[in-house]
C-alpha cells in the first residue's frame, strides 16, 4: 500500500499553490524577526520506489534534505528543518546543534500539530500554524541579541524536493 502512494503521490504544487507559498513565505519571514533562528520548509512528493522498497523511513530522507539544502549553514547553528513527505502524510523537524537543549517531545508536538491540522483544513493553514509554534519554540531557545545584526542566513521560500 505504501508503495502505491508513493507511486501515486499527489502534487507538491496541488497542495502548496502560488498563493499558498506566499503565505508560507511571509510566515516564516515574520517569525524569523522574533528569533535568531532560521527556518527552512521542504516538501517532499514521495520517496523513489526502490527507497520504499527498502523501507526508508521520512526522518532518513528529512536528515538528508536538511544536509543537502544546508540548513546547518548558519552562524549560530540554529537552523530548523520543517519537513514534509506528501505521500506518507509525515512531517519531521531536524533542527541544528545550536538547538540541542530543545526537549524533543516539544518538535514532536508541533510535528503532530501540523499533522492533524493537514487532516482537517487547507494545507497552508496547518504549515503557517506549525511556524508560529516553530518561531515560538524558537523565540525561547534561540533569542535575539541585543546589538547583534541578524542576518537572513537561508532562503524563506519553500523548497520543493
Amino acid at each position: 500500500m505504501r508503495l502505491l502512494r508513493h507511486l501515486f503521490a499527489p502534487s507538491a504544487r496541488g497542495w502548496f499553490p502560488p498563493e499558498a507559498m506566499a503565505r508560507i513565505t511571509a510566515a516564516i519571514e515574520a517569525g524569523e524577526l522574533r528569533h535568531s533562528g532560521e527556518i527552512c520548509f521542504a516538501v517532499d512528493p514521495a520517496l523513489h520506489w526502490l527507497d520504499v522498497l527498502r523501507g526508508d523511513e521520512p526522518r532518513a530522507h528529512a536528515e538528508d534534505a536538511f544536509a543537502r539544502l544546508r540548513v546547518w549553514d548558519t552562524e549560530g547553528n540554529t537552523g530548523v528543518l520543517l519537513y514534509l513527505l506528501l505521500a506518507d502524510h509525515c512531517i519531521e523537524i531536524v533542527a541544528d546543534r545550536g538547538l540541542r537543549g530543545v526537549d524533543p517531545a516539544r518538535w514532536r508536538a508541533i510535528c503532530d500539530d501540523i499533522q492533524a491540522g493537514l487532516r482537517g483544513g487547507p494545507p497552508a493553514d496547518a504549515i503557517v500554524r506549525g511556524i508560529g509554534a516553530l518561531s515560538d519554540l524558537l523565540a525561547e531557545h534561540a533569542p535575539l541579541m541585543a546589538g547583534r545584526e541578524d542576518r537572513d542566513e537561508l532562503p524563506n521560500t519553500p523548497r520543493i524536493l
